[in-house]
Protein backbone atom coordinates (compact mmCIF):
# COMPACT_ATOMS: atom_id res chain seq x y z
CA UNK A 1 0.00 0.00 0.00
CA UNK A 2 2.86 2.53 1.03
CA UNK A 3 4.71 1.76 -1.80
CA UNK A 4 3.25 3.59 -4.41
CA UNK A 5 3.51 6.53 -2.49
CA UNK A 6 5.29 9.27 -4.22
CA UNK A 7 7.42 10.90 -1.39
CA UNK A 8 9.36 14.22 -1.35
CA UNK A 9 12.25 14.88 1.49
CA UNK A 10 13.43 18.66 2.06
CA UNK A 11 16.39 18.82 4.53
CA UNK A 12 19.28 21.24 3.91
CA UNK A 13 21.58 18.14 5.13
CA UNK A 14 22.34 15.50 2.34
CA UNK A 15 23.10 13.63 5.14
CA UNK A 16 19.87 12.84 6.68
CA UNK A 17 18.57 13.34 2.74
CA UNK A 18 20.80 10.32 2.07
CA UNK A 19 19.61 8.16 5.34
CA UNK A 20 15.72 9.05 4.90
CA UNK A 21 16.26 7.98 1.26
CA UNK A 22 17.46 4.77 2.68
CA UNK A 23 15.14 4.39 4.26
CA UNK A 24 12.26 5.02 2.32
CA UNK A 25 13.11 2.74 -0.16
CA UNK A 26 13.70 -0.25 2.81
CA UNK A 27 10.29 0.63 3.32
CA UNK A 28 9.11 -0.27 -0.33
CA UNK A 29 8.73 3.19 -1.25
CA UNK A 30 9.65 3.77 -5.07
CA UNK A 31 9.25 7.34 -5.99
CA UNK A 32 11.60 9.98 -4.17
CA UNK A 33 11.74 13.64 -4.51
CA UNK A 34 14.42 15.33 -2.68
CA UNK A 35 15.12 19.23 -2.02
CA UNK A 36 17.51 20.85 -0.35
CA UNK A 37 15.35 24.32 0.97
CA UNK A 38 12.01 25.88 1.41
CA UNK A 39 12.10 27.37 -1.93
CA UNK A 40 13.06 24.40 -4.38
CA UNK A 41 10.62 22.32 -1.62
CA UNK A 42 7.90 24.68 -2.91
CA UNK A 43 8.55 24.73 -6.48
CA UNK A 44 9.12 20.72 -6.55
CA UNK A 45 5.38 21.08 -4.84
CA UNK A 46 4.06 22.69 -7.61
CA UNK A 47 5.38 20.62 -10.09
CA UNK A 48 5.35 17.33 -8.48
CA UNK A 49 2.13 17.31 -6.23
CA UNK A 50 3.62 14.43 -3.57
CA UNK A 51 1.58 12.72 -1.76
CA UNK A 52 3.45 13.43 1.72
CA UNK A 53 6.13 15.84 2.49
CA UNK A 54 8.65 15.35 5.22
CA UNK A 55 10.15 18.87 6.26
CA UNK A 56 12.99 19.90 7.72
CA UNK A 57 12.34 22.98 9.86
CA UNK A 58 15.49 24.99 10.02
CA UNK A 59 16.66 25.66 6.21
CA UNK A 60 18.74 28.32 4.20
CA UNK A 61 16.33 30.59 1.87
CA UNK A 62 12.93 29.41 3.10
CA UNK A 63 12.53 28.24 6.80
CA UNK A 64 10.38 24.61 6.45
CA UNK A 65 7.09 26.69 8.16
CA UNK A 66 7.36 29.31 5.52
CA UNK A 67 7.18 26.51 2.57
CA UNK A 68 4.76 24.85 4.78
CA UNK A 69 2.12 27.54 4.92
CA UNK A 70 3.19 28.05 1.07
CA UNK A 71 2.40 24.62 0.00
CA UNK A 72 -0.72 24.96 2.22
CA UNK A 73 -1.83 27.92 0.39
CA UNK A 74 -1.61 25.52 -2.79
CA UNK A 75 -3.19 22.66 -1.66
CA UNK A 76 -5.42 22.64 1.64
CA UNK A 77 -4.90 18.50 1.79
CA UNK A 78 -0.96 18.62 1.27
CA UNK A 79 0.41 16.03 3.93
CA UNK A 80 3.71 17.63 5.25
CA UNK A 81 5.40 16.17 8.04
CA UNK A 82 7.65 18.26 10.01
CA UNK A 83 11.25 17.40 11.02
CA UNK A 84 13.47 18.69 13.54
CA UNK A 85 16.03 18.21 16.05
CA UNK A 86 15.53 21.47 18.02
CA UNK A 87 11.87 21.33 17.96
CA UNK A 88 10.22 23.13 21.07
CA UNK A 89 6.44 23.06 21.90
CA UNK A 90 6.08 26.29 20.22
CA UNK A 91 7.19 25.36 16.80
CA UNK A 92 5.20 22.06 16.80
CA UNK A 93 1.95 24.28 17.44
CA UNK A 94 2.63 26.74 15.18
CA UNK A 95 3.34 24.07 12.49
CA UNK A 96 0.42 21.85 13.51
CA UNK A 97 -1.50 25.61 13.52
CA UNK A 98 0.01 26.26 9.62
CA UNK A 99 -1.62 23.04 8.57
CA UNK A 100 1.13 20.28 9.47
CA UNK A 101 -0.18 16.54 9.65
CA UNK A 102 2.63 16.39 12.42
CA UNK A 103 5.99 16.88 14.29
CA UNK A 104 8.68 14.43 14.09
CA UNK A 105 11.46 14.30 16.20
CA UNK A 106 14.84 14.41 14.64
CA UNK A 107 17.02 11.84 14.25
CA UNK A 108 14.06 10.16 12.42
CA UNK A 109 13.12 6.20 13.81
CA UNK A 110 11.83 4.04 10.92
CA UNK A 111 8.84 3.34 12.68
CA UNK A 112 7.88 6.85 12.73
CA UNK A 113 8.23 7.19 9.01
CA UNK A 114 6.54 3.84 8.31
CA UNK A 115 3.59 5.08 10.86
CA UNK A 116 3.49 8.57 8.93
CA UNK A 117 3.26 6.63 5.15
CA UNK A 118 0.78 4.39 6.66
CA UNK A 119 -1.89 7.22 7.57
CA UNK A 120 -1.64 8.72 4.25
CA UNK A 121 -1.62 5.76 2.25
CA UNK A 122 -5.28 4.81 4.29
CA UNK A 123 -6.04 8.43 3.75
CA UNK A 124 -5.96 8.45 -0.03
CA UNK A 125 -7.33 4.70 0.07
CA UNK A 126 -10.31 6.37 1.97
CA UNK A 127 -10.55 9.56 -0.26
CA UNK A 128 -10.45 7.51 -3.99
CA UNK A 129 -13.29 7.53 -5.39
Amino acid sequence: MIENLKVMLCDDSLMVIKKMTDTLKALGIKEVITATDGVQAVALYKLRHPDIVFMDQVMPNKTGLEALAEIIALDPNAKVFMLSSVGTLSKREEARKIGAQDFIQKPVEIASVKEALEQIAEYKLQNTD
